[in-house]
């Protein structure tokens, strides 16, 4: 197979040629050798054995340093990216495969090169999102992959665009430059010949993909590129192993929960939501939105109207550098009786969340390994949609917070924010579930494990880590929350001590019996409601084997004498006392308390609390730091 990559090699690196001297920007040296270097040794493990560059400023450096591995064509001057193919056109095959001399690319040309013959297009446009979409040329696509609109850089003041980039690799057939003239003295591919094969007639298709690639034009993006491939990103987003994403949810977790989202003015960013987008997008996670929008059933919102909204999505988050790898949406309303609903939508469908559809479209777009993967949301339907598609969840508190109470859902971790989220990600449960993994064979016999310790140190979070690391060995755990034995707020009294707050008595009892059984049994596990401080009307029904182990968790927990010694493994958490009073502010605003108000309960929780939990701490095996996390 005779295949030709031709790599466009003219700039002169102006913008680094205060680090790097006068030499040519496609020998900037990237990792100890130049970035032209990688794309050809790219190009040549993908088979190309005919590989051109496209030379003027200082080609002599390039020709000696790769001899006969690349044919030369030397530009008398520059004459634009299309002017150098035309300039070129008597040694270009019938198809070739384009790349920039400034660029790092870690794609699958083969399957881009295979995409571009199977559907026969005169030009596949390599595009993906980025954290710069502002300053990139941005492609419209319709419904089928087809290119419809170019928006060359610099875009019009106050224009919304999709953040769909044109990454500077395409594959193109020779005959898209047949007959192409332009008044520009250096007329650009982007600019000038795709918006002219595009006015011609012909087919441009968009190749959407998550793997990396990225220019370096300037020592910080040079300098990122780096960092990147250090820290193993484009290895991550790489087709040679499955992904690992992040799934969000849109309307309560990104944006301000408004209802529905008719108007993208109406659209407006959670605080903090840019910063822990582009946390996910450098962490080599793709970044997955997948949200109902019925309003399109009910004839409220066009598909194209929904994309305007969308688009602002975009360019909010772009402005910030960050940006979603896909945004996934399901049109559907199973109830008709709107005033212009689409009848073809109202159906029932498995794209709906809690349906997995938008989940297993993702997975299987983008490969993903669903057992590595999230889902970040507000409500319990997106907590039941994580738990049918198997990935792990977490319920923030923006939007909903969760009580929307559609489906007795739990979350495996429940968290503030967006923010708190991705940092818990990316860097708490990897942490903490190695802390676990060095003592989990400890609990290999047990039956009972206590975890005690301060209001909003940790607990439930460390709960949730043991079970997953058990399920690693292949022991099965239930996790008991002593909240759910709160007693009912008007019996409790401040300053009588925290046991006083809880019916110990009987949650001793319900475990104490549950420890007898000799069979499977049903149970029904009281659910506390945080933000009403209330018990749950519907318990959760949970089915326990005599040899599943029974994690109970509480405030009080190791103040229980006769579970205390019962249990084989009994923790602590610990955190610091900043980072506790931090997080209690968040939760006690987050019931809707005023400053007043959080400042006299934490006092009086002070008082008659926190020495008595402490002094539990004697009866832990371990005391876990919790440090970072919620």
């Amino acid at each position: 197979m005779n295949r030709q990559a031709v790599i466009l090699a003219g700039g002169f690196g102006t913008r680094l040629r205060a680090v790097f001297g006068d030499i040519p920007k496609p020998m900037v040296p990237l990792m100890g050798k130049p970035v032209l270097e990688h794309l050809v040794e790219h190009c040549e493990e993908h088979e190309f054995n005919d590989i051109l560059v496209l030379a003027h400023h200082k080609h002599d450096v390039i020709s000696s340093h790769f001899g006969d591995r690349v044919r030369m064509h030397v530009e008398s001057e520059p004459k634009g990216t299309a002017g150098a193919l035309i300039d070129a056109l008597p040694l270009l095959h019938p198809q070739f495969l384009v790349l920039y001399g400034d660029t790092y690319a870690d794609v699958d040309l083969n399957a881009l090169w295979s995409f571009h013959q199977q559907h026969r297009a005169d030009a596949t446009l390599f595009i993906h999102p980025n954290s710069h979409p502002h300053d990139s040329d941005l492609i419209e696509l319709d419904d089928v992959g087809r290119v419809t609109r170019i928006h060359p850089y610099p875009h019009p003041e106050g224009q919304r665009y999709r953040n769909k980039v044109n990454a500077a690799m395409v594959v193109m057939n020779r005959d898209i430059l047949n007959g192409f003239e332009s008044t520009q003295e250096k007329p650009d591919i982007a600019k000038h010949l795709f918006p002219y094969a595009l006015a011609k007639g012909g087919t441009l298709l968009g190749y959407e993909s998550v793997e990396y690639i990225k220019d370096m034009g300037t020592p910080e993006r040079l300098a990122k590129v780096e960092s990147d491939i250090v820290r193993g990103v484009p290895e991550r987003l790489s087709s040679r192993s499955a992904r690992r994403a992040i799934f969000l949810d849109r309307d309560g977790t990104l944006n301000v929960e408004k209802g529905l989202i008719r108007d993208p003015e109406d659209l407006t960013l959670i605080e903090g939501v840019s910063e822990a987008v582009k946390k996910i997008n450098q962490s080599g996670y793709v970044s997955v939105v997948v949200t109902n929008q019925p309003v399109i059933a009910r004839g409220e919102v066009t598909p194209q109207g929904l994309d305007r909204i969308h688009a602002t999505l975009d360019t909010l988050l772009g402005v910030q550098g960050a940006y979603l790898d896909r945004i996934l949406y399901c049109p559907h309303h199973p109830d008709s009786g709107y005033p212009g609903e689409v009848v073809d939508l109202k159906i029932r469908c498995d794209c709906r969340k809690p349906g997995t559809g938008m989940i297993d479209q993702a997975t299987s777009m983008l490969t993903i390994d669903r057992a590595a993967s999230w889902m970040i949301g507000d409500t319990t339907t997106d907590m039941e949609a994580a738990r049918r598609a198997g990935v792990r969840s977490i319920l923030v508190r923006t939007g909903q917070a969760g009580t929307d109470g559609k489906y007795p859902a739990e979350p495996d971790y429940v968290m503030p924010d967006l923010g708190t989220a991705v940092d818990w990600i990316l860097e708490g449960h990897g942490t903490l579930s190695a802390e676990v993994a060095t003592w989990i064979g400890d609990l290999q016999h047990g039956r009972l494990m206590l975890i005690g310790g301060l209001s909003r140190s940790g607990k439930s979070t460390l709960a949730q880590v043991v079970k997953e690391q058990l399920a690693l060995v292949g022991r099965t755990a239930h996790i008991l929350s002593l909240d759910g034995w709160l007693k009912p707020t008007d019996q409790r009294s401040e300053g009588q001590g925290v046991g006083t707050r809880f019916d110990l008595a009987a949650a001793t009892r319900f475990v104490v019996e549950l420890l007898a059984q000799t069979q499977t049994v049903q149970v029904q596990v009281p659910i506390y409601e945080r933000k009403s401080r209330s018990i749950r009307h519907e318990p959760f029904n949970r089915s326990i084997h005599p040899s599943d182990l029974i994690i109970v968790e509480g405030v009080p927990a190791l103040m229980c004498s006769e579970l205390v010694s019962l249990s084989k493994m009994s923790l602590y958490t610990d955190v610091n006392r900043n980072e506790r009073l931090e997080r209690l502010h968040k939760d006690y605003a987050w019931r809707g308390m005023d400053i007043q108000e959080i400042d006299r309960l934490i006092a009086s929780r002070d008082s008659d609390e926190t020495e008595e939990v402490r002094r539990s701490a004697v009866r832990a095996r371990f005391i876990i730091q919790a440090g970072q996390r919620s």
